[in-house]
């Protein structure tokens, strides 16, 4: 019925919705979609990097994008500079160099398109392997985390005072960023992946009543727009990820209508 590779974009998409469920509602919760944007626009350097020594692509990002978030711990602690001031200085100087290192590329050709707006439709089996190999791991990693992780986004300093170690979570949470933004990149690109990360985990706020809704439903948002926003791709013949992204968006639009029928209830 469906060629291979609308079978292998299907699995793959359907992969990253599971991974980029949990992570998104804790970058709801925390405030970190700058932090995600930042990620996202230091992997392009890690792309270039890729292509300039031959690399696995998936595993420069994370390693490029992992340095980054590291960084930005580091600054937190040593400067006092505010965060979405350390965050812009990060996101933009890291698209700088990236770019500028794009210019002494001219050995090399590759889809900057693709990179920016991704192409699930070219995924191959070993990116399946990646995908789900790397979201199986970073989904036990995130359970590992959870309580601390948890805790110290509702009470930074209760979660220190039962000895939870709130920031090695963090850190630990950074990292994991980084991996889903390697391992996503090539399905939604560089300017779509945290659309992917906040725009189904806001959907399932205005929809839930405890954090484990929340998840839950952030989850479904996430395979729902990956149906969605394929099967309008097929159908319409417009790009893959940015029809994604915009699935997510209609159903976060129809979660709002949730919201006024609430506020209806109550009043």
């Amino acid at each position: 019925m469906f060629d291979d590779f609308f079978i292998r974009a299907l699995i793959a998409g359907l992969g990253i919705a599971l991974v980029t469920g949990p992570l998104g509602c804790f970058v709801v919760w925390r405030r970190l979609s700058y932090f995600g944007d930042t990620l996202a626009h230091s992997a392009l350097l890690g792309v270039t990097l890729a292509y300039s020594f031959e690399l696995n692509i998936a595993l420069s990002v994370f390693i490029i994008s992992s340095l980054i978030a590291l960084i930005l711990i580091q600054l937190q602690k040593k400067t006092n500079l505010p965060g979405d001031a350390l965050l812009g200085l990060l996101a933009h100087s890291s698209l700088a160099v990236g770019l500028v290192v794009i210019g002494f590329l001219t050995f090399i050709r590759f889809d900057i398109m693709g990179l920016l707006f991704g192409d699930i439709l070219a995924v191959t089996t070993d990116d399946l392997l990646v995908i789900w190999t790397g979201g199986a791991v970073i989904l036990l990693v995130l359970k590992l985390i959870w309580k601390p992780l948890f805790a110290s986004t509702v009470n930074y300093e209760l979660a220190e005072a039962e000895g939870l170690n709130p920031d090695r979570a963090k850190a630990i949470f950074t990292i994991l960023m980084a991996a889903v933004i390697a391992i996503s990149i090539k399905m939604v690109g560089l300017l779509l992946i945290t659309g992917m990360l906040i725009i189904p985990a806001a959907m399932a706020r205005n929809i839930s009543n405890s954090p484990q809704k929340m998840v839950l439903f952030s989850i479904i948002g996430g395979l729902l727009s990956v149906l969605l926003g394929l099967f309008s791709s097929l159908e319409f013949n417009t790009s893959s990820g940015p029809s994604i992204i915009m699935a997510a968006l209609v159903l976060f639009i129809l979660s709002l209508l949730n919201i006024k029928q609430s506020i209806k209830l109550k009043n």
